[in-house]
């Protein structure tokens, strides 16, 4: 294939084109088109690097009602997401060999490329683990969310032991239980479409209780000299604690991302980007997560944060519930809310508005997150790198529904708010997802995915 006439993250026009091989053979002006090639005219719009959306939930194996490996893929290359990274908390979890190659088995359905994670529990098995072609050990949980996989200090800090030793980074999900206010959820909690139901579980899972667990999950990953990433910071508190613990300072590497060197690194969500307490609270128990939802003043300086460039990832936590699930009461309702389809749209409609730099939104959805997880040929358009790319026209966003969307349980906690969706979705190559933009009528190609860390 070859690509004219697209303006990259940075401005500059370029042509593209893309090797048999799935790769990128060269970005330059004024490619003519060989025979035989395809030649996709891009000139007004945007090429951009697939996002590597660092932290799913595609519910297979023991959820396919919420979400499947195929459903899920779709909706990450109709969002352009072309790698995803999926976490251990399924049923059964992914603490051992056979409970990996389940999962892999499940993830050859995939349309885009995906990283597997292993998780830890009292019964994990980290030699069969590390035996697989495993992307990170994690999420961690440091407190019980879906799938109960909590854990007490002492098997955290013995799994980060394993996982130093062998160089595999960790992911943790750092919230203190033990600070958790019970007292929130006492009294009448209303319905799925109340204010109280916002309030109340944001009460519950306290601020403090993820600014104490991430303090001290950093305290046990400096100890050890283990990679680790903080998953889902929601609090500004939170992204100030790992900027504090890096060494050295922020900034741009050759390569053109903005990951830090040090050996910790955080990520952050859309919906504590774009949502809060306060504007969110017609969502009910539509809008239980882990952690919670916070306050507006928060919400804006977290994106502040992201602004600045002290948070490293912008990952979705795609965590799929079934819409009778979540209208449960509020202590029965499951934690978790889609996302991987609306990661991308929201940031470059935020880059539309100016709110972000482009090369911001590049940067925190692709180049940083190949970076910090050492996938050499993702995360950038650029001569010798896969060919994971994505088209849009930045000038044409579009209001969110539910029903335009890929994702199983059909629907969206950013319903009404505004998105620049892709044309086109290529991975290695391949055109996994395309829009004709007059008409909205899409396509998706066949499942081409491969885990990452055997490619």
């Amino acid at each position: 294939m070859l690509i004219t006439g697209a303006t990259l993250a940075d401005g500059r026009v370029r042509d593209v084109r893309i090797g048999d091989d799935g790769r990128i053979d060269a970005v330059a002006e004024g490619l003519g088109a060989d025979g035989g090639e395809r030649v996709l005219e891009a000139r007004g719009r945007h090429l951009l690097p697939g996002a590597v959306d660092v932290h799913v939930h595609f519910r297979e194996p023991g959820g396919g009602h919420k979400e499947t490996w195929t459903s899920g893929s779709e909706s990450a290359a109709a969002g352009g997401v072309t790698t995803v990274v999926d976490q251990p908390n399924t049923s059964p979890p992914t603490v051992d060999g056979a409970a990996f190659d389940e999962k892999a088995a499940l993830a050859a359905d995939s349309l885009v490329d995906y990283g597997i994670n292993g998780g830890v529990t009292p019964d994990w098995d980290p030699e069969e683990l590390f035996d697989r072609r495993l992307f990170a050990l994690g999420e961690v949980f440091l407190a019980d969310s879906t799938g109960d996989m909590g854990i007490d200090a002492d098997l955290f800090a013995d799994a980060l032991d394993e996982a130093s030793a062998r160089d595999v980074p960790v992911t943790v999900h750092a919230e203190d239980a033990t600070l958790f206010d019970d007292g929130a959820l006492n009294g009448d909690l209303g319905g799925v479409g109340t204010a109280a139901t916002a309030n109340a579980w944001s009460a519950y899972r306290t601020a403090d209780a993820e600014v104490a667990a991430v303090e001290r999950a950093l305290a046990t990953a400096a100890e050890r000299d283990a990679q680790l990433h903080v998953a889902h910071t929601s609090t500004p508190e939170a992204v100030d604690a790992v900027t504090e613990a890096r060494e050295g300072g922020s900034g741009a590497d050759e390569d053109g991302s903005d990951a830090d060197t040090a050996l910790v690194t955080c990520e952050v969500t859309p919906h504590h980007l774009y949502l809060s307490r306060e504007r969110a609270r017609s969502l009910g128990t539509f809008g239980r997560m882990n952690p919670p939802l916070r306050s507006e003043e928060r919400r804006e300086a977290l994106f502040a944060r992201l602004a600045a460039g002290d948070v490293d990832v912008v990952a979705t936590d795609h965590a799929p519930h079934t819409v009778e699930e979540k209208r449960r009461g509020l202590v029965d309702a499951p934690s978790g809310v889609p996302g991987v389809e609306t990661l991308y749209p929201l940031l470059l409609e935020s880059a539309r508005t100016g709110e972000l730099s482009l090369e911001r939104v590049r940067n925190v959805v692709a180049a940083n997150p190949a970076e910090i997880f050492g996938l050499d040929r993702k995360g950038r358009v650029a001569a010798g790198r896969d060919a994971d790319l994505v088209l849009v026209d930045i000038a044409d966003p579009r209001e969110i529904e539910a029903a335009a969307l890929h994702s199983a349980p059909a629907w969206t906690p950013f319903e009404g708010l505004r998105g620049v969706f892709p044309e086109v979705t290529l991975v290695r190559g391949e055109v996994v997802y395309e829009r004709d933009p007059a008409t909205g009528a899409a396509s998706f190609g066949e499942p081409v995915g491969r885990n990452v860390r055997e490619s």
